[in-house]
């Protein structure tokens, strides 16, 4: 990992760790998992959030009032608006994609969840995505929440990340393993 990445990484686990406690100590939980959802959202639908919580440019205060605008607008719990009033105020805004991230891992911890993507070349009916999330189930003895993406790149099968585990099954990629065996015996 790149020293940046890594201390991105570190300042987003600490302040994660300090909201998660404190979520978890006045048992808001649930408000804690709408505001990350709620502030992905945010950061997904637009450059311009993106920029603000990027860009040197913008003033602590700047960054401060457009986060307290946001978090009004988006009916964040207080928690979630103090943490985010206090990374304007240190610049720390920059790693807020990664504290959502924490903050998601944390709380499917605690719930003993996990969170498995899967990569289809086409969409998953309901009864497939339910004996999916079985399956795992029982591999994993664990909840298994599924992030369910589509890529016809794949031409068929599934690719399951879950965690550092992945398991590719797709057409894709058999093709692509029988074409460099094809290579090593030409």
């Amino acid at each position: 990992m790149s020293e940046p990445a890594s201390i991105s990484s570190g300042i987003a686990a600490r302040y994660a760790t300090a909201v998660f406690d404190l979520a978890s100590e006045a048992k808001a939980l649930k408000a804690l998992e709408a505001d990350i959802a709620a502030l992905q959202d945010a950061l997904a639908q637009g450059d311009e959030l993106a920029r603000v919580i990027a860009s040197p440019i913008y003033s602590r205060a700047d960054q401060g009032r457009v986060m307290a605008a946001i978090a009004e607008a988006l009916e964040l719990s207080q928690t979630m608006r103090g943490a985010l009033g206090l990374m304007a105020q240190n610049r720390r805004l920059f790693v807020l994609p990664q504290l959502l991230s924490a903050l998601h891992r944390m709380i499917a911890e605690h719930k003993g969840e996990v969170s498995a993507d899967i990569t289809s070349a086409t969409v998953l009916t309901k009864a497939q995505a339910d004996a999916l999330a079985k399956a795992l189930k029982a591999q994993l003895g664990k909840s298994v929440k599924l992030n369910v993406a589509v890529d016809e790149a794949l031409i068929g099968g599934l690719v399951v990340q879950v965690g550092s585990t992945m398991i590719d099954t797709s057409i894709r990629a058999k093709l692509a393993a029988l074409q460099n065996r094809m290579k090593e015996v030409g």
